[in-house]
């Protein structure tokens, strides 16, 4: 059952020594004086729905900690050890001087409450409660989205480690399938089978025993009736049953992506594969945490991890919305969920990640306007014409689609996008600013033309850009912050659920520090700003 503050006092508090210690304003002394009006026990009562059994340490001190916990940056043990010695917790908490606290493993206990009820954003949509009735963001109008990338908790695993972990996991997991006999390369190997890695024939015949073995799993797997080749029933995987539970069913999903994904078959008598060049889209880079991704920064630069994405108010810098993904999710797709609790038409600003028709319609519709950063133009030549030096001209009833160069010609646009100038382009003295080519400029032209060239001419606009470049920089600072500060660059968790609800305290606690600094304060039981 749901444990609560008892409101009597004990000889031993802590406020009654050391109350002056707290500094006015900070977060420790707010939440000494309103932790059970922001954390009321009524809000946390459908995760203990029972009314009997031994009462739980009361919610309003273990949200504190957690918001604590965020606010300095601590592990589940470093923080349990402040709530044991340091007095400014104490305080916080309404603990007495000789408070010895409670087991780490009560928040991980709380975590999965929280992470597994109806409201896994539970802590974050308390303290937006707070913002709605503050009415500090009536009549902002400006709303500014960012992504930033933040570092998973795992090490990156090569296609090799990958198929061995994933092999020994499902063995471990399905009884059954460890009595398949299997290579000496998987039974031999701790996390990868030791070769020269410098030959590359002998390592594509390590990875086809490997993934062999892991074939012969599944194929097993299929024999004794635990698979399903009937893939109308496919939910996250091509492996469904009715006789595995969700771990066992995992744990063979994932083993058929990691033995599938970077190899391709080069002889189907042999059994004998190879590594593919490039990399698989959505490539699972990790069997201890599936969900984490690359994430590129650029074409050199990329990380490990996940992505978190922010809308802010730009005039109060509070967050009003916030999430997290895997981090090859697309910003722009992103967008429509950060916006959803928009009750009244907003100006969005957001870099060239969130430049998308998808989006500009999805804008349009809800009421919204844009101010996004058009994406840069390839340019065939350096300094050369771009392909909104050419004129199009949009089809009608009776004409097709055309385009002009800057030359003067005019082609025909395809039905399929396509337009090709290489008759012209011999004799063109315009040719060495237009295409590299041997045989001439050939243009196509997709559905997201016109949006994004209209884009562009509006983005030329000067009070445009003066409006982006005094808007937009102020979510990086923000991003910079709860990295730098609230030690937010690095995630402890595994898995998008338990990282999302990280993510949202450190959200919370950036809120709830705008808040203070806009001098929040509770009265007649309501939450005001002060003038």
């Amino acid at each position: 059952m749901l444990g609560t503050e008892s409101p009597q006092a004990h000889l031993t508090a802590t406020d009654a020594f050391c109350s002056t210690l707290l500094e006015p304003g900070s977060l420790y002394h707010f939440l000494a004086e309103h932790r059970r009006e922001i954390f009321a026990d009524a809000k946390f009562a459908h995760l203990y729905p029972s009314g009997t059994g031994r009462p739980s340490i009361p919610a309003s001190r273990i949200a504190s900690v957690m918001v604590l916990q965020t606010l300095e940056g601590l592990s589940d043990r470093e923080a349990l050890d402040q709530v044991r010695y340091n007095l400014r917790w104490k305080l916080a908490l309404g603990l007495d001087l000789e408070d010895r606290g409670f087991d780490p493993s009560v928040l991980t206990y709380w975590r999965n409450r929280i992470k597994n009820s109806s409201t896994p954003t539970l802590i974050f949509d308390l303290a937006r409660e707070i913002i709605n009735e503050t009415k500090i963001l009536n009549h902002h109008t400006k709303r500014v989205l960012d992504s930033t990338v933040l570092v998973d908790a795992v090490i990156t695993q090569d296609t090799m480690t990958q198929i061995v972990a994933q092999v020994k996991r499902v063995r471990k997991l399905i009884p059954e399938l460890s009595l398949v006999p299997l290579s000496d390369e998987i039974d031999d190997a701790r996390a990868k089978p030791a070769i020269d890695y410098s030959d590359e024939d002998l390592i594509n015949e390590t990875l086809s025993i490997l993934v062999r073995d892991a074939n012969a799993l599944i194929d097993r797997a299929r024999e004794l009736g635990y698979l399903s080749d009937d893939e109308d029933q496919v939910t996250d995987s091509p492996l469904t049953t009715q006789q595995l539970n969700a771990q066992q069913l995992g744990a063979l999903g994932l083993l058929g992506v990691v033995a599938g994904q970077d190899v391709e078959l080069v002889d189907e008598e042999r059994g004998a594969y190879r590594l593919t060049r490039g990399v698989a889209k959505d490539r699972v880079i990790s069997t201890v945490d599936p969900e984490s991704r690359h994430v590129h920064k650029s074409r050199k630069n990329y990380y490990d991890g996940y992505k978190g994405h922010i809308a802010i108010d730009a005039e109060t810098e509070i967050i009003t919305s916030a999430t997290l993904t895997k981090g090859n999710a697309s910003d722009a797709l992103v967008a429509k969920e950060l916006l959803d609790q928009e009750s009244e038409s907003v100006s969005v600003y957001g870099d060239s990640g969130y430049s998308s028709m998808d989006l500009s319609k999805h804008l349009a519709e809800n009421g919204h306007s844009e101010v996004i950063k058009p994406r840069p133009l390839a340019m065939a030549v350096p300094d050369g014409y771009s392909v909104d030096d050419f004129i199009v001209t949009e089809p009608t009833t009776e004409t097709p689609a055309k385009v002009t160069c800057p030359a003067g010609h005019t082609v025909t646009i395809s039905a399929k996008g396509r337009a090709s100038f290489t008759k012209y382009c011999g004799t063109c003295p315009l040719r060495d600013r237009c295409t590299r080519s041997k045989r001439g400029r050939v243009m196509t032209f997709g559905p997201n033309h016109s949006y994004a060239r209209a884009q562009r001419e509006s983005w030329k606009q000067a009070e445009t850009q003066a409006a982006y470049r005094a808007i937009r920089p102020g979510v990086e600072r923000i991003h910079a912050q709860m990295k730098r500060k609230l030690n937010g660059s690095k995630l402890r968790y595994r898995g998008i659920a338990k990282n999302t609800m990280h993510y949202l305290l450190l959200g919370t606690v950036w809120n709830l520090k705008v808040l203070l600094r806009n001098n929040l304060t509770r009265e007649n039981g309501n939450w005001v700003i002060a003038s």
